[in-house]
């Protein structure tokens, strides 16, 4: 049996040998998940990749099912991507989303399995709702437009495993990290968020140089807003808690509770990454929401909190930015 910290008298509900389920186990969540559990002791992992298994497919999804029983799901699957790739393929972002979770929700349903770990985004609240972000805020307010297609998706597997839970008492549980960064993240500039993006730019400069000095790193905005970074490997810990206790209620937050401005981020990347060059910020592009905060007090009442620092946490990405550069294509910096 794995021992854990017992909670307001919960007890854990899996073991050892626990048959469990990783939808999406190659990506940076799922893969963080896999590594934690590991390390934990669980020797019962299962994960498919998407060529041998489309979780958008239901048929297929079920002859899964039935041929590997597992006991427990965390579904760490999606189609994900910044703003443009959002914006610009709506459809498959709604529908595809759908289809994963629906897939993966309903036939864990029917196949009776008692534990299941859906994984969401911060982007599930209104755009104006007030910070911090708190559970409560879910559905009170209009989606900011250039997600709202995943986040309507997300948002239905939320209602659909809270659904379960209520009409049949089953451990269905949904965690909403906030931006999350750490090993196996996307470095494409066209495709990857701020953090990721921020280091493969400012080692690019630091490899390059004008008039003798390192490049500048050119930034959107005015660096002014503030955004909350968590580390994968903090979610995956989130992850575990939620495995092996029966949590209070069905939706939780899972961040670190802290802040900084996007310049401070720039600023610590910078230092790490030792560039010497200037950063220009470009005032004529977006800087999107002033402040995007959780409030993880319900979650860290339950007896879960980050403990990753994110100085180290950005170290720990940037070494293995390093040891893993040579599958990213050189970028010119503009």
């Amino acid at each position: 049996m794995i021992k854990s910290q017992q909670v307001k008298g919960q007890q854990p509900t899996v073991n050892s040998q626990t048959r469990i389920f990783i939808a999406g186990h190659r990506g940076m969540v799922g893969s963080a998940i896999w590594r934690t559990l590991e390390a934990k002791g669980y020797r019962h992992l299962v994960g498919k990749t998407s060529k041998d298994l489309d979780l958008r497919d239901q048929s297929a999804v079920k002859e899964f099912f039935k041929a590997e029983q597992p006991e427990v799901v965390i579904d760490a699957a999606a189609r994900v991507g910044g703003i443009l790739a959002n914006n610009e393929n709506p459809y498959p972002f709604l529908m595809e989303n759908l289809q994963i979770q629906n897939n993966l929700i309903d036939t864990a349903h029917n196949f009776e399995v008692e534990k299941f770990i859906f994984l969401g985004s911060s982007c599930i609240y209104p755009k104006h709702a007030p910070q911090p972000l708190k559970e409560d805020y879910l559905l009170t307010g209009s989606l900011e437009p250039t997600n709202e297609w995943y986040a309507i998706a997300k948002i239905a597997g939320v209602k659909a495993c809270e659904a379960i839970l209520k009409q049949y008492g089953k451990d269905f549980v949904s965690l909403m990290p906030t931006n999350l960064y750490g090993p196996n993240d996307n470095f494409d500039l066209k495709t990857s968020h701020v953090l990721p993006a921020m280091i493969r730019k400012f080692h690019e400069a630091k490899q390059s140089t004008d008039n003798g000095e390192q490049s500048t790193v050119n930034l959107w905005g005015s660096g002014t807003p503030m955004r909350e970074f968590l580390h994968v490997d903090d979610l995956a810990e989130a992850v575990v808690f939620a495995l092996e206790h029966k949590l209070e209620d069905n939706l939780y937050n899972i961040g670190t509770g802290q802040d900084l401005t996007i310049k401070a981020l720039a600023e610590t990347i910078q230092e790490i990454v030792g560039h010497q060059g200037e950063i220009h910020w470009d005032s004529s592009k977006p800087d999107g929401t002033p402040r995007k905060l959780l409030d993880v007090s319900k979650m860290n009442t339950q007896g879960w909190k980050a403990e990753i620092d994110l100085k180290d946490g950005i170290q720990q990405t940037y070494q293995w930015f390093l040891e893993n550069k040579t599958k990213f294509k050189e970028t010119k910096i503009k």
